[in-house]
Formats: structure tokens, C-alpha cells, sequence
């Protein structure tokens, strides 16, 4: 059986107001870094770590280390675990966006699935790159626990396949800071045993908003 540990990377800015993070490049803020070692915490004490991936992206990273500091394990990071691009929209706000082409920012809500961001990539770019992450995986560490650090829209698009779910329920899950996602794959059956569980973030409280 391979276990996988897929983390959602911690807190950012840029989320009040909402924008279009995507491949901006954002530190974790203090929130983010308690969150990481909350985290890191909860996975070194409940499974035996072996490898570590994370998205190239500075956030993942750091999320990351956390984890590999407290686990021993090897962090390292592919591409293949990349942020989806938003293209012309990255760092825009929500209202920039929605003033500036209401059409299509509606479509990204109401049927994400026939969405391509400007200069951008498509769901459908984003859940082939996330295929290729499981897949590879999979074929490295039979029999091991494997951690994946990555983003929201990764995360998302990861378990929609995992779950056989197509990708207009896109919104339907949430996946907040630091969140925790378990799932095994046995004789290639897949089995989701926990999605979004932040339990571990109650011994980091913040007034902060952190969705």
C-alpha cells in the first residue's frame, strides 16, 4: 500500500481581497508558519514519512521544510505540483477581474471546466500534471508514506481523479491552509480516508481570515 499525505501549503497574503494567487511568488505570513509547523507536527507523529514532494512554488516549499525538519524526510520539488497559471489574471483581485471580463469570470465559478485563464492554463492542463505527480509516486514508493505539499487548485484537481469525480464539482471541495488529505492506494484501489482535516490547527489559533 502506498499512503499519501496531500497538504495544502499555510497562509498567504493576497486572499482578503481575494486575488488570483496562482505562480505569484508569496512567502508563508507568521499565521502560515505556525500553521507549517502544526502540520509538520501532526504528520511526523501519526506516519512514518519517507519522501517529501512539493509544488516549486516558495510557499510549498517552506510548508515543506517544516515537514521535512520534523519528519527526517527528503523534501523535494516538481514541477509537476505547480500552481495552475492564471495567466493575465495572476495577482488580480476578484473585483479587477470581475469589472474587466464579467463573462468569463462567472464561467470560472459556474462551469470551471470550459474555462482557459488569458495567457493562462485550463483545469484540464492542471489535472494532467497532477495524473503524472500520483502516477509517478505510486511507481517510486510501493509500500510507503508519501507527503505531497502543493496548492488549493492542485489539491482539488488531484482528489476530483482520486474520487472519480468530474471537474465541473471543481468547487464543491475545500481545501484550507495546512490542510490534511489521506489517502491509500491498495492493489490499485483507491481509498480516501480523510479530506480537509485541520484539527491539527486548533493549537494555532488566529483572528486572521485563513480560507
Amino acid at each position: 500500500m502506498t499512503k499519501i499525505i496531500l497538504v495544502r501549503h499555510g497562509h498567504v497574503e493576497g486572499i482578503a481581497p481575494e486575488r488570483f494567487r496562482g505562480r505569484a511568488e508569496l512567502p508563508l505570513t507568521e499565521l502560515g508558519r505556525r500553521q507549517a509547523d502544526a502540520v509538520a507536527q501532526r504528520i511526523a507523529a501519526d506516519w512514518p514519512v519517507a519522501a517529501i514532494y512539493t509544488s516549486p512554488m516558495g510557499r510549498c516549499v517552506e510548508t515543506g521544510r517544516a515537514i521535512a525538519e520534523r519528519t527526517g524526510a527528503l523534501a523535494t520539488a516538481t514541477d509537476k505540483l505547480h500552481d495552475l497559471d492564471y495567466g493575465a489574471w495572476t495577482w488580480k483581485t476578484y473585483d479587477e477581474v470581475r469589472a474587466a471580463e464579467p463573462e468569463l469570470f462567472q464561467r470560472w465559478f459556474d462551469a470551471p471546466q470550459l474555462v482557459r485563464f488569458p495567457g493562462g492554463e485550463s483545469l484540464q492542463d492542471l489535472v494532467s500534471r497532477a495524473a503524472d505527480a500520483v502516477r509517478e509516486v505510486i511507481n517510486a514508493h510501493p509500500d510507503q508514506v508519501v507527503v505531497l505539499v502543493a496548492h488549493d487548485s492542485v489539491n482539488r484537481a488531484m482528489l476530483l481523479q482520486l474520487l472519480d469525480q468530474p471537474l465541473s464539482a471543481y468547487w464543491r471541495l475545500a481545501q484550507s491552509p495546512c490542510a490534511i488529505n489521506e489517502i491509500d492506494l491498495v492493489h490499485g484501489h483507491i481509498k480516501v480516508q480523510r479530506i480537509n482535516d485541520t484539527a491539527h490547527l486548533d493549537a494555532a489559533p488566529s483572528r486572521e481570515r485563513e480560507s
